[in-house]
């Protein structure tokens, strides 16, 4: 279960948030939907972890994240939570293979290259296996970061804007594998986007419109 409560945060004076309340059953699929600049981003990283609230509880599995330690976040989040950012962070001297295998042993697991293959297969990239993350296109960036986020089969996945690079068919196929990953493991799932192709995959959905204070 996923619950946000009385969450704020400050960047500076100027530049402040509130948040709604509510709270996801696990196993259910979210959609946030917003304008740029209304605090999406913002909340995702409050919910993953990557952001500290100035106030109120970011609850998952009833585990309050923002109250226990760095190390402890950090072994939490490699088990329990999968991330699609919009900035993708990939090690750039590594391969896709390789990227992909780091996430499984920062874990303490390994990965056979069948089971990375298999993965690339569901996101039509499995050509890039073996290519250097310089040689991807954005939207080949984009569906690498999907299958970083669910590798782990992590119990909460996030996801900012997983689509907004990809064409129709693509976000299709993206979206199908995030909510099939999410369902297979009765992960929550919860995507937070502009992209207003996703609403009609979503019965549970967010108008964030005045966070910012």
């Amino acid at each position: 279960m996923l619950i946000i409560k009385d969450v704020g945060f400050a960047y500076n004076q100027a530049n402040t948030f509130r948040f709604p309340d509510f709270r996801c059953q696990r196993g259910e699929h979210w959609l946030i939907m917003g304008a740029s600049g209304c605090g999406k981003t913002t909340l995702l990283h409050l919910m993953a972890g990557l952001l500290k609230p100035v106030q109120g509880e970011v609850s998952i599995n009833g585990i309050r994240i923002n109250n226990i330690s760095p190390a402890q976040l950090d072994k939490f989040r490699g088990k329990e939570i999968g991330v699609v950012l919009q900035k993708h962070h990939f090690i750039q001297a590594l391969n896709v293979s390789e990227n992909l295998q780091v996430c499984r042993y920062l874990n303490g697991q390994r990965i056979k290259r069948k089971e990375i293959l298999e993965l690339l297969e569901q996101l039509n990239i499995s050509d890039k296996i073996d290519s250097k993350i310089n040689q991807l296109s954005q939207g080949e960036l984009q569906r690498l970061s999907i299958a970083r986020a669910v590798i782990n089969k992590p119990s909460v996945i996030f996801a900012d804007e997983p689509t907004s690079s990809l064409d129709d068919f693509n976000c299709t196929e993206a979206l199908h594998l995030l909510k099939q990953e999410a369902s297979v493991n009765n992960a929550t799932l919860v995507i937070v986007t502009h992209d207003r192709r996703l609403l009609s995959h979503f019965k549970n959905t967010i108008e964030l419109s005045h966070a910012k204070q």
